[in-house]
């Protein structure tokens, strides 16, 4: 499961804004970034309102994350019914995952998983990790065996995150697919149309058939029945997947598809791109390591990074910034400590003090930097204690016999 960046969109003068393009595999958007509540429109998927938020921290006796309070998750689907039946003392399970295309992960990898972390041990429910390793060979210039490494070292990195291993399987692609997952691909595949899957994915008459084929792969690990080993006989349990809106056109096809061969439709939780440090009309990439922070990145390259490269708000003189003060909006600071700074009254503070002149962008790009290296530090301290034994347990298709207790 791919999670995309937005590109950025070169306007030439005279040019009329382009039409914003989501899917999962390209985003772009004009000057302005991605239009989300535009999105919201055009998916047919629903805002997630105070009141959810709210209802979440009641049901679980935990205060909402972060992520959760500030909007950063900020679409669903069906997350209501999920609600309901867990308020009735029933069970779900999660379902999320990544395109292994590369060595190490960068922080906008890291959220989905921060994310989900966060719902498996509120709600204390199973989760199933796709590592797309098939994915990335057919739309990447990579070797089986590339993909195929890739997905296991990824997978430390996710382990790394600190997921309960008694309520979590992670399998690769390569690895899994067959039996009563396959069959659940060929029920889907029989149901989407070609005209369909171009009308939802915008394949073109260039892409190869690897590419048409791989949506059923993505859709099937929302049906319980995929698993006997974890859920057999309860081809009913709801499924509830936490990930970036660009992934929602493979549950739109999921959904429609999934009445149609016996199955629940699976409720999604969306949220917003993270941004690339130079802004969110730019991409982060493999090939410019200074458009992000990696996990693997030290302290002095995280620190070097953001005084650097992360787009300021602020303004070109301290005089004139104290007399203006700092525009929010498009400070890449202010949005990751958005991400990731948990005290919300720190968070109000910084905000005041910036937008209004008081606090320089040096200040806010130190505690930025503060903050960043204690979490990437502490995940690299994580990481290095997965060992190859823990990816194997991880990845071993087994029986989670405590996976609800």
């Amino acid at each position: 499961m791919a999670a995309a960046e937005p590109e950025a969109v070169k306007k030439e003068e005279g040019e009329e804004e382009q039409e914003q393009v989501v899917n999962p595999w390209e985003v772009s958007a004009g000057k302005g970034g991605v239009d989300y509540d535009k999105l919201v429109d055009q998916f047919g998927c629903q805002r997630l309102d105070a009141a959810l938020v709210d209802r979440i921290g009641r049901l679980t006796g935990r205060p909402p994350h972060r992520f959760l309070r500030r909007g950063l998750f900020f679409a669903h689907r069906d997350l209501n019914e999920i609600l309901d039946l867990y308020e009735r003392g029933e069970k779900f399970y999660l379902y999320t995952g990544r395109g292994p295309s590369s060595e190490a992960l960068h922080l906008g990898h890291l959220v989905p998983f921060m994310f989900t972390k966060y719902l498996q041990d509120a709600f204390k429910v199973p989760l199933v990790i796709q590592l797309t390793d098939d994915e990335k060979f057919l739309w990447k210039n990579l070797t089986l065996e590339e993909s195929k490494r890739l997905a296991r070292e990824n997978a430390k990195d996710i382990i790394a995150c600190g997921f309960d291993i008694e309520r979590t399987f992670i399998f690769s692609d390569f690895s899994f697919v067959g039996g009563a997952f396959y069959e659940n691909m060929v029920k889907v595949a029989r149901c989407v149309t070609l005209n369909k899957a171009v009308a939802i994915f915008g394949f073109n008459s260039e892409d190869h058939i690897g590419k048409v084929s791989f949506p059923p792969v993505q859709a099937v690990p929302s049906f319980p029945s995929s698993f006997p080993h974890l859920f057999g006989g309860n081809s009913q349990l709801r499924c509830l997947i936490p990930c970036a809106i660009d992934q929602d056109p493979y549950f739109r096809m999921t959904r429609d598809v999934a009445p149609r061969i016996g199955y629940q439709k699976p409720s999604l939780i969306e949220s917003r791109f993270f941004p690339a440090l130079q802004g969110e009309n730019t991409k982060m990439s493999a090939s410019d390591p200074n458009s992000a922070i990696y996990v693997t990145d030290s302290e002095k390259e995280i620190r070097a990074k953001v005084n650097k490269f992360a787009f300021s708000g602020g303004q070109d003189s301290v005089e004139l910034h104290r007399k203006l003060g700092a525009n929010l909006d498009v400070d890449v600071p202010i949005k990751y400590l958005n991400f990731f700074l948990e005290d919300d009254d720190e968070l109000e503070h910084i905000k005041k003090e910036y937008k209004e002149g008081r606090m320089l962008t040096g200040q806010v790009k130190q505690r930025l930097s503060a903050v960043l290296t204690e979490m990437v530090t502490r995940h690299q301290k994580a990481r290095a204690r997965v060992t190859e034994g823990m990816v194997d347990v991880f990845m071993a298709p087994r029986p989670l016999p405590n996976m609800f207790g």
